[in-house]
Formats: C-alpha cells, sequence, structure tokens
C-alpha cells in the first residue's frame, strides 16, 4: 500500500471527499424491496428433468480468471484503473485460503499494471515536494523515488495479504457489507482494519494489519535516507499506512455503487 506519507494526503483525501460526496446521496435514496414472496413449502413444485440438468448460472460477481474463481473474488478495478484484487461481492459462502492462494493475491496487486502508475504518480508528487530532501531532483531522484515507492507498496501487500495471513491463519480477503444506510457501512470498512476473518470463519483482531504494516515500515529503514531513520518518520509512515488501507476498504466498499451511479454498470 501507499509508502510515501507526505504525498498520501494530497493524493487521497480529494478521493475520499468525493466517495462520500457521490455516495451518501445513492444510499439515500436507495428504498428497501419487499423480499420476494416465500414459496409454500407443502406445496412442491413439479420437476422438470431437462431444467433440472441444466447448468447453473455463473455469479457474476466473481471474476472469470482462474484466480478469482479459486479465491471467490473479482477484481472490480476503481474507476477502470486502480486494482482491486481480493474483494469479496459475491453471497456465497466460500472456501478458506491457503498460503499458495494469498501469495498469488499479493502478487496480482504489487504487478498489476495499474500499480505502476500509481506508484508513477506518487512519486511525482514526492518530487515536487522534494521529499526526502537528500535526493535532490533530476531523473536519478525520480528514480530513487519511485524505487522506494514500489518497495514499500510490494513489501506492506505482501506482509499484510500474505505473509502474516499465512502464518496466522487469517484471511487477508475484503469482504463487503454491500447493503445498508451509508455511515452503518462506512463504518464496517473502517472496523476492518482491527476486525478480520480467521481461515476457520471466526472473527478476532487484525493482527495482520497491525503487525504487517510495522515490519513494513522498519523495513523501509533499509533503502530510505538517513534523515528518514528516526522513529518519528516510522511512526508516522506506519500511521499512514494504516490509514491507507482503511481509505482501500471504504473504495472497495461502496465502488459498486459508483459504478452503478456513473456508468451505470449493475455488475463489474
Amino acid at each position: 500500500m501507499v509508502r510515501q506519507n507526505k504525498s498520501f494526503g494530497h493524493f487521497f483525501v480529494p478521493l475520499l471527499t468525493t466517495l462520500v460526496i457521490i455516495v451518501s446521496p445513492v444510499i439515500a435514496q436507495q428504498q428497501p424491496t419487499p423480499p420476494p414472496p416465500t414459496p409454500d413449502p407443502q406445496i412442491e413444485a413439479p420437476k422438470d428433468s431437462k431444467s433440472d440438468q441444466a447448468p447453473s448460472k455463473p455469479d457474476e460477481a466473481i471474476g472469470k480468471s482462474k484466480l478469482e474463481q479459486e479465491t471467490g473474488t473479482v477484481n472490480d478495478r476503481i474507476f477502470a484503473v486502480l486494482p482491486n484484487y481480493g474483494t469479496v461481492e459475491t453471497a456465497k459462502v466460500l472456501q478458506p485460503l491457503n498460503s499458495g492462494q494469498k501469495f498469488r493475491l499479493a502478487t496480482a496487486g504489487v504487478f498489476d499494471w495499474g500499480a505502476f502508475g500509481f506508484n508513477g504518480a506518487l512519486s511525482a508528487i514526492a518530487q515536487a515536494r522534494n521529499d526526502p530532501q537528500a535526493w535532490g531532483q533530476g531523473w536519478g531522484a525520480y528514480g530513487k523515488r519511485y524505487g522506494a515507492s514500489f518497495a514499500d507498496n510490494s513489501i506492506g501487500t505482501y506482509m499484510t495479504t500474505a505473509v502474516f495471513p499465512s502464518l496466522l491463519h487469517e484471511d487477508p480477503r475484503y469482504f463487503q457489507m454491500g447493503k445498508g444506510g451509508f455511515s452503518h457501512r462506512f463504518v464496517y470498512g473502517w472496523s476492518r482494519l482491527f476486525v478480520t476473518r480467521t481461515d476457520s470463519g471466526s472473527m478476532r483482531f487484525n493482527y495482520s494489519e497491525s503487525i504487517g504494516n510495522a515490519a513494513a515500515a522498519a523495513i523501509s529503514n533499509i533503502y530510505h535516507p538517513a534523515e528518514d531513520r528516526t522513529a518519528a518518520r516510522n511512526a508516522t509512515t506506519l500511521g499512514f499506512l494504516i490509514l491507507y488501507d482503511g481509505l482501500s476498504n471504504e473504495l472497495k466498499e461502496f465502488w459498486p455503487d459508483i459504478r452503478r451511479k456513473l456508468f451505470h454498470k449493475t455488475s463489474p
């Protein structure tokens, strides 16, 4: 996730503001629909042997790629650009992920084409702010900032999506709530920073989020300049990493609503 903390606010605060402006009226306008009529359990519909043999309709909330099919997720790109791996939109009960699948989800997000442009934008903002100052200006300095951003992003993603979820048997997928009022879903998105599912299906504190981001912040000292290797910078980086993941959850939660409102698409 985002590891250039000073560039973070300039990129995501306007995005979050736009999210609230677009989504909250949409949620408020949604009217509850009456439940479908429940069939009389004493009446059994006649069986049609042909219909019984017909293949079931594929779940549109699950993507078509092998990784999406195996993990029950859908890479429903946010604004058709930002990668959205690990998001669960389907209501089906899913099997737990094995370690290989967790690492494959992390790898897909790190090396997605949208991530390269995303890191490039963050690096450009850091270049304009001359952050860190020790790297100066010029294409060489931009290359260092891009490398640091890509390394931060990659390490953080692997730590919170693959390494610690595998060690601690936690599920790194984001399970959308999808229904309910704006405030309830908004709080749900942030709460996933602290509450997660385990591989056995129970709920507990999200250790992978906290420990994984702390590990990523610590490792970043290896390639950041000496002036940035301070406890204050590490604490700030950790805070922004968690903040970014929270904003990412909000985009995952409300993107289907934005997609329907702006692009008139009812499915990914």
